[in-house]
């Protein structure tokens, strides 16, 4: 069995981590530096850094927050986050990222997708997606759509479908963010998860609800998901890296070490 992926979260704005629910509601957990630090010393598999105002406040991701936590961290780094150009692309993977994910950007221009696997190959392009539910179709499935912009706009683009065409296009990993879920502690949304994960033949990381050990334990056994991303328990200091590993191996899980 492949190993499962714990992955914290960095949401940053202006410098500093931080953390609201279904994207509203923001409050400071921390300086991201120190929290790299931590994290990487409690043993995450890897760490994603998303500059959660470059898109909407149309600025650059923060280069040199991006080059601090670099200097901190001994695995994987995923950077997100005003990445509009193959340019921008080069500029984070020289500041330290191992790979960066795009979500309105790729909406906006679909073929960045490509260009930017072929520039550095698909294994460093992860596709964002920030979902949200918008009704049912005509077989009464839930349906959602990806939203642009910080979960600000709705696209009217099925998630599901988007997940498709973006990994024909070039995306090799899939950043799943639940807009319903996020921040609630009420769970991932495995509907949303399981969809992704059957539609999709790349890596599909859950993000969005984790409130309990056995929600993260959950989600990667039920639908399967292949990584959990971790914000409000670990910045909050509800649980660690080394609790959810040994919790979620206890399940049956395949954690790495």
């Amino acid at each position: 069995m492949q190993a499962k992926r714990i992955i914290p979260c960095l949401d940053v704005d202006d410098g500093r981590v931080v953390k609201g629910v279904k994207f509203k509601g923001i409050q400071d957990a921390g300086d991201p530096v120190e929290l790299a630090r931590r994290y990487n010393e409690e043993g995450a598999d890897e760490l994603t850094f998303l500059d959660i105002g470059a898109s909407y406040k149309s600025r650059a991701t923060l280069l040199d927050v991006v080059r601090r936590v670099a200097r901190e961290v001994f695995i994987p780094l995923c950077v997100g986050g005003g990445i509009r150009t193959v340019d921008d692309m080069r500029d984070a993977m020289n500041a330290g990222a191992d790979k960066v994910s795009v979500c309105t950007s790729a909406l906006m221009n679909p073929s960045l997708l490509s260009e930017m696997a072929l520039a550095y190959g698909r294994q460093c392009v992860v596709l964002s997606i920030d979902a949200k539910r918008s009704g049912v179709d005509r077989e009464g499935q839930p349906v959602w759509h990806a939203y642009s912009r910080g979960g600000r706009e709705d696209t009217g683009i099925d998630a599901v479908k988007w997940a498709v065409e973006a990994v024909e296009l070039g995306a090799g990993e899939i950043l799943l963010n639940s807009i319903d879920a996020d921040g609630t502690g009420a769970g991932y949304d495995k509907d949303l998860t399981g969809r992704i994960l059957d539609a999709a033949p790349v890596p599909v990381i859950a993000s969005g609800g984790a409130g309990n050990l056995e929600q993260i334990a959950g989600v990667l056994l039920d639908p399967g998901a292949d990584a959990a991303l971790v914000a409000s328990m670990l910045h909050f200091g509800k649980t660690t890296i080394p609790e959810i590993k040994k919790y979620a191996e206890s399940k049956g899980v395949c954690v790495r070490w």
